[in-house]
C-alpha cells in the first residue's frame, strides 16, 4: 500500500472509531434519536472516505500492475465488482 494513503486511512479509522465510541455511548445514554441519527450518518461518511482511499490505493497500484502483465480481464472484473457494491450501497 502507497504509504501517504495507508497514513491517511488509519487516521481516518482512528476517527472512525472514535465516532462509533460515541455512538454507542449515545445509545447507551439515550439521546435524543435524531442526533444518533445524525452521527451515524457521519460515520457513514467518514468510512466512505477511507474506501476511497483504498480504492485509490488499488487503482494506483494493483490495478496498474495487472494491466502491465496482462491480466486486464481480471482487473475489470474487479472495478465492476466494486461498482456493483457501490450502487447497491446506496440504494
Amino acid at each position: 500500500m502507497k504509504k501517504n494513503l495507508k497514513d491517511k486511512a488509519m487516521r481516518r479509522l482512528r476517527i472512525v472509531e472514535g465516532q462509533v465510541r460515541g455512538l454507542r455511548s449515545m445509545v447507551e445514554k439515550e439521546q435524543y434519536c435524531v442526533d444518533i441519527v445524525t452521527q451515524s450518518f457521519a460515520v457513514k461518511q467518514a468510512l466512505s472516505g477511507v474506501e476511497d482511499l483504498i480504492l485509490e490505493n488499488h487503482l494506483s497500484t494493483h490495478v496498474v500492475e495487472q494491466m502491465r502483465s496482462g491480466k486486464e480481464i481480471k482487473a475489470i472484473k474487479e472495478i465492476l465488482e466494486i461498482q456493483k457494491l457501490s450502487r447497491k450501497s446506496r440504494g
